[in-house]
């Protein structure tokens, strides 16, 4: 008799906030990022030139403080830097590949999304007191669709900034935006306002590398056989996808990259285009979260087109094109999981 695959909808975790501490590190996708293993592409050079000036950046924080006991030197604003640029274009490994060149034992590195949920479990000021103690702190993916948050790291970052802390972002320019200006870098600086001045903008153009089908393009996989790839992977986890999303109704979000401890492979049977904004926007942070880990995704029994036209045209639109992106690279992974049909 085959043993029941688990599901994910099973799992309630729970996180202490010394754990949202620790995981303020590159993820596991990245964690061999370096910055010699970043192929800038000749056919745009902002990528080579962002290369470069990070690779300067990280000579200027690893350098020991020199200055004797007589000789006060200037002090100096610590460097920040936004990477500004399409989905897939590397800004997360350059962002990475910095992280670690600095030391991972003198970085935080987080995405937006974590730093918020951090000062909900902590406090402000414990927050800040927490994260001066690093030398550089990297904010992936910050978003500039929630202007309560986006004023609460805006504080957050000039207190650090302040503590003599360097910073480095990342944020995402939509596709159809590329080309026409620095749309994404200009809303950035317009929102961190005290900032705004203290902030390099490195521009980086480019095609997403990944050059998978959206999941939207991509065939479903029978609900058969995204059953059977499960029962064939160790540590994977089978979930109706009414009943995932859910259940991610009463996790919050901070605990998802919790929900996939030991998770090798997620396959969903039942997937449909969903209409309500707050499930689309759980469903993008729980994307980041396997796409953090490389959890193969497996799509079936349904329609995948997940977000509907109207969602992408709207206010979230840069979450749900970038979980879209990172879904097809996952979607294509999980693919290879089903077994062919014998001829």
């Amino acid at each position: 008799m085959t043993t029941p695959v688990p599901a994910l909808s099973d799992v309630v975790p729970h996180v202490s906030p010394d754990r949202l501490l620790a995981d303020l590190v590159p993820p596991r996708h990245f964690a061999a990022a370096r910055f010699s293993t970043y192929r800038a592409n000749p056919d745009f050079p902002t990528q080579q030139a962002a290369l470069t000036r990070l690779q300067e950046v990280a000579q200027v924080l690893v350098k020991p403080r020199t200055g004797g006991l007589f000789k006060r030197a200037k002090k100096q604003a610590p460097p920040a830097v936004y990477l500004d640029g399409g989905f897939g274009v590397g800004k997360t490994h350059l962002l990475a590949s910095l992280a670690h060149e600095v030391g991972l034992e003198r970085v935080a590195f987080g995405t937006f999304v974590e730093y918020t949920n951090l000062v909900g479990a902590l406090g402000f000021r414990q927050t800040v007191d927490a994260l001066a103690t690093k030398t550089l702190v990297c904010i992936d993916e910050f978003e500039l669709d929630d202007p309560g948050d986006t004023v609460l790291m805006s504080r957050l970052l000039r207190e650090l900034a302040d503590a003599g802390v360097s910073l480095a972002a990342t944020s995402n320019t939509l596709p159809e935006s590329l080309g026409e200006g620095r749309f994404a870098a200009e809303d950035f600086l317009r929102e961190i306002q005290a900032l705004s001045s203290r902030f390099e903008v490195l521009r980086i153009d480019g095609p997403d590398y990944r050059h998978r089908p959206t999941v939207t393009e991509a065939p479903d996989v029978p609900a058969d056989a995204v059953r059977a790839a499960a029962e064939a992977v160790e540590g994977a986890r089978l979930d109706d996808f009414d009943t995932l999303v859910a259940h991610l109704a009463r996790v919050h979000p901070s605990r998802y990259g919790a929900l996939l401890d030991g998770v090798e492979l997620l396959a969903l049977t039942g997937v449909h285009p969903v209409t309500d904004q707050s499930v689309g926007l759980r469903l993008a942070v729980l994307v980041d979260r396997l796409y953090d880990r490389d959890v193969p995704v497996l799509l079936g029994g349904g329609d995948s087109g997940l977000f509907t036209p109207e969602m992408l045209a709207g206010g979230y639109r840069k979450k749900y094109f970038r979980a879209l992106s990172r879904l097809g690279a996952l979607a294509e992974d999980g693919r290879t999981r089903v077994t062919a049909p014998a001829a």
